[in-house]
């Protein structure tokens, strides 16, 4: 302990926490290690720029989801068709209703719940990023939630291939049941690989059809919070305060309350992934500067990723003691028991339709 006082009293901890997000900047460091990394050193006392440092994770956020848009062709999501569509908003309500229901029985804090249902919903972390910033969660609520996901997301990246193996699924059905049961895009990827490369496509365009609910998951779960917030510091009606806002030439701030910029700066990139010379070459054989449209939207994929990394690493950071004991066991207990409800419900949809 006086070793890490004496730490905390000199510059090697601004060192200390300057190599962590060095590290968070190499190839070693995935989203779960980073965040780990973040949470040991903001319990050793060992964050410096605290201020600076939720700033820039915020923002790293922010672009990070903007950049994950390059990486989605609305073209293959369309393949999946309707009845792909239903399936995924079937779920995805599904998800929330009994998110919100568990959450309310355990008495978990709301934006925890949001969080939580978000993440499980639609595409874990990114999800989990992407929602917390539209209702501005700290950084406990933010951490507990990523926390529980990655630790599904590893379970269920080990656990659902020996399943489907076992139950006889086919390709088809592995897939469709990795892509709305699993969290995360890359956990969703790695089980679909270990099942065959059938799944893996399947899993892959089913996942990416399900991201786009980001965009108004994360606006109906912003606007749903700035009434909550009114309602309890008894501030007027959400159209009494757009209307304030229209008459005083606010316009353009009230729409940006609706739809965050990283939000349609997310669906410009995926439609500039979609349409743009060189993105489908069965289509366009253009190339800028002797890379097409697919491959850099692969090297903007991977900046999406390392943003994502880096910014968990110091949401982790930006976590004490105190707002740690503040969220409590509860949400883990929800994020758990709703994984297994949606996992359970959407095999038995998946075995019956399919």
């Amino acid at each position: 302990m006086r070793a890490i006082e004496a730490l905390r009293a000199t510059g090697v901890r601004q060192f200390v926490f300057g190599v962590g997000v060095a590290f968070a900047l190499t190839p070693w460091a995935t989203a779960p290690i980073a965040l780990g990394l973040g949470l040991v050193l903001a319990l050793l006392g060992l964050t410096a720029w605290e201020g600076r440092a939720k700033k820039a994770s915020r923002l790293l956020i922010q672009w990070s989801i903007v950049l994950l848009g390059f990486s989605i062709n609305l073209e293959e999501v369309a393949r999946a068709g309707s009845s792909g569509m239903v399936f995924a908003a079937g779920t995805i309500f599904g998800t929330f209703a009994a998110g919100l229901l568990l959450g309310r029985a355990l008495g978990t804090e709301r934006q925890v719940t949001t969080l939580i249902c978000s993440g499980t919903a639609i595409c874990g972390g990114s999800a989990i990023a992407a929602t917390g910033a539209t209702i501005r969660a700290g950084a406990a609520q933010m951490s507990v939630a990523l926390v529980a996901v990655f630790t599904l997301n590893a379970v269920a990246l080990y656990a659902f291939p020996p399943i489907g193996w076992a139950m006889g699924l086919s390709p088809g059905q592995f897939g469709t049941w990795a892509a709305v049961a699993i969290h995360d895009m890359s956990s969703v990827v790695g089980a679909g690989k270990a099942y065959g490369d059938e799944a893996l496509k399947v899993a892959t365009v089913v996942k990416l059809a399900r991201v786009l609910w980001i965009v108004p998951v994360s606006m109906l779960a912003g606007w749903l919070e700035a009434r909550a917030v009114r309602a309890e510091r008894g501030g007027g009606s959400s159209g009494e305060g757009e209307g304030k806002a229209a008459r005083g030439g606010g316009v353009i701030a009230a729409a940006a309350r609706v739809v965050p910029w990283f939000i349609g700066l997310f669906l410009l990139a995926s439609v500039a992934r979609t349409v743009l010379p060189g993105v489908s070459e069965a289509r366009w054989s253009v190339e800028w500067g002797g890379q097409s449209v697919s491959s850099v939207s692969d090297v903007l994929r991977a900046a999406a990723k390392q943003a994502m990394v880096v910014a968990l690493l110091l949401i982790g950071a930006g976590l004490s003691r105190k707002a740690l004991a503040s969220v409590g066991w509860r949400p883990l207990v929800l994020a758990g028991a709703l994984w297994v409800l949606i996992s359970v419900a959407s095999l038995a949809v998946v075995r019956a339709t399919m």
